[in-house]
């Protein structure tokens, strides 16, 4: 059995400090490196930093939709599960449709993934939300094409899709008109929840 770290402080310090040894987040505005550094310690990838994307306001639109109460809408129960309770304003609302009942029947009905029918759902709390999307790339294509069909714009996409069929292709439509609204993103196949997971975490310290 190889030696190694049990104290579990100084596995998170060393893990930040060999971040920093490997990758330099200041190629980045202050405000954006802890989504950087959260992201990258999920996945164990400094190399993803090229194709991290964070736009200018971003990390300030997340912290203000959720001081003043808006919800977070996710694409997937893990993805729900990722986000720390403890870290959210007392108020803070995470909802995931995806197993809500009429997700099934509208998915059916339009021929289309569970995940982008529990997108249609969405709507009446679209208005200001934090949006993240950690696992299907129909959702976040379905949710541009419904602000494209004139629903509420959220105050904050964060989507991390992952996979080989849409992944790569959404979040590029993403970045390419993001719609007027502040995102982060992870260009490319890459993605998946504990990444999504991670970049809201890191926007939640000192919210409450």
């Amino acid at each position: 059995m190889a030696t190694y770290i049990t104290n579990p402080n100084e596995i998170y310090k060393r893990s930040f400090e060999m971040i920093a040894d490997e990758v330099d987040l200041s190629v980045l505005p202050a405000v954006a490196r802890p989504v950087a550094e959260r992201v990258i310690h999920a996945c164990g990838m400094p190399e993803i930093l090229p194709d991290l994307v964070i736009s200018d306001g971003f990390p300030q639109a997340v912290s203000t939709a959720l001081k003043n109460g808006a919800p977070i809408l996710v694409d997937a129960e893990m993805l729900k599960s990722a986000i720390i309770p403890r870290m959210l304003p007392s108020h803070t609302k995470v909802i995931c449709t995806l197993n809500h009942k009429n997700a099934a029947r509208i998915g059916k009905e339009k021929n289309i993934t569970r995940s982008a029918a529990g997108v249609e759902l969405w709507q009446d709390q679209l208005k200001g939300a934090v949006v993240v999307i950690g696992n299907a790339p129909t959702a976040l294509f379905r949710l541009l094409e419904l602000i494209d069909e004139g629903a509420p714009k959220p105050a904050a996409i964060i989507a991390f899709p992952v996979g080989f069929v849409g992944a790569a292709e959404s979040k590029q439509e993403l970045h390419e008109n993001p719609r007027g609204i502040p995102y982060a993103t992870l260009l490319g196949r890459k993605g998946g929840t504990a990444m999504a997971g991670a970049a809201i975490n890191a926007l939640t310290r000192g919210l409450k």
